[in-house]
């Protein structure tokens, strides 16, 4: 289901909580409602949608990439940047890193270990940001 973009800084301003197989339909929200945003939109966490749980999507190109509890294992080669976010106005100044390993959840709970380099990469940090009630 297509849901609001939340812009309420409180709410994203805060820790996002692990997700557990009983969140799984917010992987679908988010889904739904990345593709409805798509033209002014790459990525999303679930705090972008109301929902404070450890899942963002991605859009990597030819797939819209799901991961559930990433964890950020390394990065390297930092550069600085400026990133915008639909639930925020206008850009921000940013560090971001070239190259970056996750470990995460897909949507049928197998763990993956990968690495995203580049452009990938800048979403999968700013959305893992928002996980963290960063706001970038």
């Amino acid at each position: 289901m297509v849901k609001p973009i939340c812009k309420d800084i409180l709410f994203l301003g805060q820790k996002s909580e692990p997700a557990t197989k009983m969140d799984l339909p917010v992987a679908q929200d988010l889904r739904d409602t990345l593709k409805a945003n798509a033209d002014r939109c790459v990525g999303m966490a679930a705090n972008m949608i109301g929902v404070r749980k450890r899942i963002i999507i991605v859009s990597i190109g030819f797939a819209d990439l799901v991961m559930i509890n990433p964890v950020l294992l390394s990065k390297d080669d930092p550069y600085e940047t400026e990133e915008g976010c639909l639930s925020l106005e206008g850009v921000r100044k940013t560090k971001r890193y070239q190259n970056i390993e996750v470990e995460y959840l897909d949507e049928n709970w197998n763990l993956h270990k990968q690495m995203f380099s580049g452009w990938p990469a800048q979403i999968i940090q700013h959305e893992m940001d928002h996980l963290e009630g960063i706001i970038i």
